[in-house]
């Protein structure tokens, strides 16, 4: 949601700014696991949403576990990445507070690294609208495992930058208690890890909205400063591949 230090229309550009960092966003943002699809949607297949869809990550995981799926997303040069990998998918422009679905056309709809930028009473308006009777709403996000110590330090290093850019899943009250979805709660944890060299997670910190929308010399800057920690911390200094590990919260929505 909109943080305490913006105004929607310098939001609103962050959450554009995707676009430019697609095909790295693509390759270098961790997936989700099978079990957090599993707690959202069951085990039998659905006609699913993926509302802010991206480069269709959640997707993966949503069409290994047979769902049928429907992607939305703002960014065209998003879709474009997750339409290079599934063809067979529909995709279409649009955000989570316009979605261009018909009424009552999905079983569920879910967001994953999403909802915290959508604005939650026209969002919560559009998502009841789509839903079928009996529909259940799911958000996830996967956050960097700071209990690993030189984790916690890369999360101390962006902080500074990140301020309110870095999902707020306390959007989801908004949400549950909204009107238009007044939904019970339930919520699972579980976790990935992502296996990459220091580029590369220079390269997925670089896909973040707060260091897609700085100038050139600012962002080599920071970046160089990740790299730095990277090549000097005792857990990381000379390592060929990082374990970077997430901890992945879902939440699952059942309109009352």
């Amino acid at each position: 949601m909109i943080g305490p230090h913006q105004d929607r229309q310098t939001w609103q550009e962050h959450g554009r700014s995707f676009g430019a960092v697609a095909a790295g966003y693509a390759q270098l943002r961790p997936g989700y696991p099978a079990d957090a699809v599993t707690f959202l949607l069951g085990e039998h297949p659905l006609d699913v949403l993926d509302l802010g869809a991206g480069t269709g990550l959640l997707t993966d995981a949503l069409l290994a576990a047979g769902h049928r799926v429907v992607a939305v997303d703002p960014s065209a040069p998003m879709l474009d990445e997750l339409r290079a990998r599934h063809p067979e998918v529909r995709v279409a422009v649009g955000g989570a507070e316009d979605v261009p679905v018909d009424d009552a056309s999905v079983d569920a709809v879910v967001a994953g690294q999403a909802a915290h930028w959508f604005d939650p009473a026209p969002a919560a308006a559009e998502i009841a609208r789509v839903l079928r009777p009996g529909g259940r709403v799911g958000f996830v996000w996967n956050s960097r495992d700071e209990r690993v110590p030189w984790v916690a330090d890369l999360g101390r290093l962006l902080a500074a930058e990140a301020r309110d850019h870095e999902a707020d899943e306390g959007v989801v009250a908004s949400f549950a208690l909204s009107r238009e979805l007044a939904a019970r709660v339930e919520t699972h944890e579980s976790s990935v890890v992502q296996h990459l060299t220091s580029e590369q997670v220079v390269g997925g910190i670089g896909t973040r909205s707060y260091v897609a929308t700085m100038d050139e010399p600012t962002r080599a800057d920071f970046l160089g400063r990740v790299r730095t920690l990277l090549a000097e911390h005792p857990d990381t200094r000379g390592a060929t591949t990082l374990d970077l590990p997430y901890v992945t919260r879902s939440y699952r929505l059942t309109p009352r």
